[in-house]
């Protein structure tokens, strides 16, 4: 994911990384926005709508799930300042998410070459108080170069 954008200023990373979003449709399908985005953390932020609740109201499993498992890939990529994949990742469900933002904070706690371990905090803000509603960890691991050629 941050392969290009590895030396670039701090307003200048988070427009790439507003470019990287931009170019996932089903970011764009569920209204996803990158507000933070440096070597050190990234936060992206979903406004909850109808469509992204389950039958009793609370935003959908799933959809905390790829909120967690889209900023923990930004936080492994700007670790590891080259394109990256999620291998794998845990969240566990704390209390139903019930408000109009959803707020996902992750960052690298350890990283090596070719893979960093985050963490991610899923907050649901509602009346301006944010609530903790999921916790997710997961292993970013790097790429491998593109090869040129049919091989």
């Amino acid at each position: 994911m941050a392969g290009q954008a590895s030396g670039l200023a701090p307003e200048a990373l988070l427009a790439w990384g507003r470019d990287v979003l931009a170019a996932q449709p089903f970011s764009q399908l569920v209204g996803a926005q990158l507000a933070a985005f440096t070597p050190e953390h990234s936060e992206l932020h979903l406004p909850v709508t109808p469509q992204l609740r389950q039958q009793n109201g609370f935003v959908h499993g799933g959809v905390l799930s790829y909120l967690a498992d889209n900023t923990l890939t930004y936080a492994g990529g700007a670790a590891l300042r080259v394109p990256v994949v999620t291998s794998e990742f845990k969240i566990n469900y704390l209390r139903p998410a019930v408000g109009e933002l959803l707020i996902a904070r992750a960052q690298a706690v350890h990283q090596g070459r070719a893979q960093a371990v985050c963490r991610c905090e899923v907050f649901v803000r509602q009346g301006g108080e944010e609530k903790l509603c999921a916790i997710a960890q997961g292993t970013i691991v790097a790429l491998p170069p593109a090869r040129d050629g049919a091989g």
